[in-house]
Order: structure tokens, then sequence, then C-alpha cells
């Protein structure tokens, strides 16, 4: 990939120079010293990749993404010397479309960078995603099915995310009723690491709690879970969240189909299904196998999605029964409960 490197520090771009150049197939696209020369640099030579720090004079990160991704869209990781210290701007800067975020590496004695495991694997991850690396083959684990039809459960909102997904999650959560009568659980691709402070930000922007999915959790009427560690989320068979290793070849942990599709074998009744703004193409089979059982599907627009990936490979395999502009998709989910449970359907595609 051609990586372009924003940053003020000296030092920092001459950290992340020497980490892009220590992997094979990267190389060093431009260097900016703040946000306005960083966009003025994409606009002339859009690189592959963009790692952009947080604090910078004038232009500061959360801007500079805001205005690449609104008017010459590219890759973005937000790379800064503490993540987990300005988690609100990390959150911030990932609403306007930067894919995920890492600690700066540092110098260390005798002139060793410290730190760069972390941000290497962001980068084969970001190669897969973009198609500059040979994608590894994913297969979903085998789920033995035991999905006997019930009208005695809550319905249930599934939800998947990606690149500008915090904004898009909080757009929706905010116009859903607190007395809705489905459980909803997310899937937003995060490392980890920040998972707990992506529930506290839902939260807090919400006004309503978000929770971190545990071990055995149960989708209720009314509770808003969000997968929470750095394995997959799966519905199992007693109708309960679970966590798995497998498939260990997804590009992103947790992945949207892997749990997409759990949800499609074990929940006893269908509910709505949606896909949001991301790139790739994760969720999109697994919606497809949420419509064929009787789902209702929704995908984002192109025209409010920050990169319409996810959501075009769910349209393009004719997974989603609707697709709708971000502002209409808490209505229609509303309305599409209804559907779900008691309208007959429409016959699903084969």
């Amino acid at each position: 990939m051609r990586i372009a490197i924003v940053n003020d520090s000296v030092m920092a771009r001459e950290v992340l120079r020497r980490v892009v150049l220590s992997a094979p197939g990267h190389e060093v696209a431009w260097q900016a010293a703040d946000g306005a020369e960083a966009l003025a640099q994409t606009r002339r030579d859009p690189p592959d990749l963009i790692l952009m720090d947080l604090y910078m004079p004038g232009t500061d990160g959360v801007e500079a993404t805001r205005r690449i991704m609104g008017e010459c869209p590219c890759p973005i990781l937000i790379v800064t010397a503490t993540v987990s210290g300005h988690i609100g701007k990390v959150y911030e800067a990932m609403g306007y479309g930067a894919l995920d975020a890492v600690d700066t590496p540092v110098l260390g004695a005798g002139g060793t960078v410290d730190g760069s495991l972390p941000l290497l694997r962001k980068l084969d991850i970001v190669s897969r995603l973009t198609g500059k690396s040979a994608p590894a083959a994913e297969s979903s684990p085998t789920l033995p099915c035991s999905r006997t039809p019930r009208l005695d459960v809550e319905p249930l909102v599934v939800i998947g995310a990606s690149t500008g997904g915090p904004f898009a999650l909080a757009e929706i959560l905010s116009r859903l009723p607190a007395a809705l009568r489905a459980g909803v659980v997310i899937v937003q691709h995060v490392d980890s690491c920040f998972a707990r402070g992506l529930g506290q930000w839902l939260t807090e922007t919400v006004g309503r709690p978000v929770e971190l999915a545990v071990e055995g959790s149960r989708p209720t009427a009314g509770r808003l879970w969000l997968s929470g560690t750095g394995d997959h989320l799966l519905l199992g068979e007693d109708q309960c969240l679970h966590y798995s290793v497998e498939p260990r070849s997804a590009s992103y942990r947790p992945s949207v189909d892997v749990f997409f599709r759990s949800v499609a074998c074990h929940w006893p009744q269908p509910g709505v299904g949606v896909l949001l703004t991301g790139m790739g193409r994760d969720g999109a089979e697994g919606l497809l196998e949420l419509r064929r059982q009787g789902w209702q599907t929704i995908a984002q627009d192109e025209a409010t999605s920050v990169i319409w990936g996810m959501p075009r490979a769910a349209v393009e395999l004719g997974a989603a029964r609707r697709v709708l502009p971000l502002s209409q998709i808490a209505a229609a989910i509303q309305e599409l409960l209804t559907v779900a449970t008691g309208a007959q359907t429409e016959s699903p595609p084969r």
C-alpha cells in the first residue's frame, strides 16, 4: 500500500516511516505536518491509507478526517500518542469515517521502535479490506441449526456497522423508543480495547444504556447490547449470546457475517436486520441468510453512508428488502417489527 503519514511531530513521522517501510509491500506516499496540508495532499495524490494524528495545530485530525471523507474519501487510520486518553476524539473521528485507532509507536533504546506490532496488524487488515493484498480465506463456523418457529419470544433487531458506524448507530438508537418491544444487538467493527469506550460514548449520546454483551447475555425487549470483545459474537441454540474465536481468518473481529448467520440459524422468529456504512463486504451474506429466513432487512443507502461498501454488497446480493437513508432507518425498524412478526412476507430469494 501507498501510505501517507500526518503528524506535527518530526520524530513521530520518522517512527511511522520506519514502521511502514518495515512491512513488505508498503511504501510512504507522502508526509504532512497538519490536517490542512493532508487535505491538500490527498486531493493531489490520494494514497491507499492515511495514518492520521488527532492533535495538531490548525486543522486537527478529527476535522481533517471529516473534510477528507467528504471531499476525497480515503481510508484513514487514527494513530495518536494515547488512544485511551482521547476516546471522545477517537469516536468523533470514527463517526466521520476513520477505520480504527491505534497508539503511535515510539523510539526505544538504541533507536529500535517499540509498539509497532499493533500498527502492523492494522495495516494488514486494511490491506485485505482494500484489496491491496490477497484476502485470506474466510469461513464461518459450522453451526448446528435448530430454528423451531415460536411466537412466545420477543422480536429481535440486529445491526452491523463499520466505517462511520458510531455516528450512524447514535442516530438510529436515539430515534428508537425506550419501550421498543424488541431487543437490539449490535456488532460494530472496533478494536476490543475500545469497545467499552464506545458503549459509554453511545450511552451518553443516546441517553440510554448501551451494554456490552457478556457470555450468556440474553436479548430482551428494550435492551441495547453491543459486541464487546475481540472474539466473534454468536447467538447460540439457547438464544443467548456467546463468543467464539472462530473463524480466525476473518478480516474483522467481531464479524457481522458470523453474527447474522448465527441469528438466522437460532432465533425462533423473524425480526429486523440492518447493515450500515462500512468498508468491505462483511455482513452482506449474513443479511441475505436472514432474509432467506423471513427477516425484514435494511441496508443504508449510498448518499448517507460514509463508505458504501458493506451495504452495497448486500444490495448487490439481493439481501436488502429496503435501502434507506440513515434518517429513515429507525422508523422503518419500528414499522417492520410489526411486519416481521405478524404479516405474511414476500417469498425470500434462493
